[in-house]
């Protein structure tokens, strides 16, 4: 890693964006980011420094796992008095999931820790990479009048809109409209200038930064469908290895009514397992007191997901459940709106 010597910080951990294609064979590979500038020139023109440092080895998106988190957690608290922002380069494929971990895992954060990639490589002549990484080094290294950072959130940029990272999804796998918060408007939207939205934008309560790298991992996710079978929900439901289940529903959070899958689900509530109502529409919010079948399901011992996101809601069973070996104790704070994931 370069020596700090101004305030953003550039974490390449993987991802379209990094590649560069190779004259010789047209291969893509991962360009060096100490030639940086020559790169991205415009960069030169922002008054900040950008140190850098990558992944070794780089991790493609599809490959990420938990301990790519602890290591971004931990390299992020390491240097965290040494910058004002941080920009994390990420494959796409998986970016709403890191980005909604990382937002549970850092603590009292008080700068921007802003997460982007691209659709098309940076050394190619139409690349989407260029834009997202200059206006994330921005937003990064953005301040407000009485020198607090403008955007102190885990966010996503892409194409031209600033996300908060755990309420953000992948909605198109080869547009440059890549992701979207279909329950929050966008913290900021770049055009000639950026327009940050203030008034949505998480403020620090003033204690001290930390991070939280324990993370439980034993989640499931059952994604109710039209012929579910009894042999797949108690398969998932019971399974020795889970403590806790997200529920992907219909609608505001109904599931089937047959007797079989309720009993399921009370089956599993009664031996102690976290169970999260999250909805399969893109927008809008669990309402298990609407019709019958939720009322059964809330009955049963499900929880409401809200409006979070399954992305966002895997991240923070993650780190709640490494918290406690208690799963009263998760479920007590499972409909906690922590980090703005959920609307209240």
């Amino acid at each position: 890693m370069t020596k700090a010597r101004g305030s953003v910080l550039l974490i390449y951990t993987g991802g379209t964006i990094g590649m560069k294609e190779d004259a010789a064979d047209q291969a893509l590979r991962p360009f060096d980011f100490s030639s940086l500038m020559q790169e991205v020139p415009e960069l030169g023109k922002f008054a900040l420094g950008i140190d850098s440092y990558t992944f070794e080895p780089l991790i493609d998106s599809s490959d990420i796992e938990p301990g790519m988190w602890r290591k971004l957690a931990e390299l992020i608290r390491d240097n965290y008095d040494s910058y004002d922002g941080f920009v994390v380069l990420h494959g796409t494929d998986t970016m709403s999931y890191s980005a909604s971990a990382l937002s549970f895992m850092l603590e009292n954060l008080d700068k921007p820790v802003i997460f982007t990639g691209s659709q098309l490589p940076i050394g190619r002549p139409r690349t989407d990479g260029k834009e997202n990484l200059i206006s994330s080094v921005e937003i990064a290294g953005s301040r407000e009048a009485d020198g607090s950072a403008t955007v102190p959130e885990v966010c996503i940029f892409f194409n031209d809109l600033l996300l908060r990272g755990n309420r953000s999804t992948k909605v198109d796998a080869s547009g440059f409209e890549a992701f979207r918060s279909p329950n929050l408007p966008p913290l900021a939207e770049a055009g000639i200038d950026i327009r940050y939205n203030r008034d949505i934008i998480l403020r620090p309560s003033g204690q001290t930064f930390g991070i939280k790298t324990k993370l439980d991992t034993s989640v499931s996710i059952l994604k109710v469908h039209p012929g579910i079978t009894q042999r797949v929900v108690e398969d998932i439901l019971l399974g020795s290895g889970t403590r806790a289940v997200i529920m992907e529903t219909f609608g505001c959070g109904n599931a089937p009514s047959r007797q079989w899958f309720l009993d399921i689900v009370r089956e599993s509530s009664a031996r102690g397992k976290v169970l999260l109502n999250v909805t399969q529409c893109p927008r809008g919010f669990v309402n298990m007191d609407l019709y019958a079948t939720g009322k059964a399901l809330k009955g049963a011992g499900v929880l409401s997901g809200g409006d979070i996101t399954t992305e966002s809601a895997l991240g923070k069973l993650f780190v709640l459940m490494g918290e406690s070996d208690d799963n009263e104790y998760v479920k007590a704070h499972l409909e906690d709106n922590l980090r703005g994931e959920i609307s209240k």
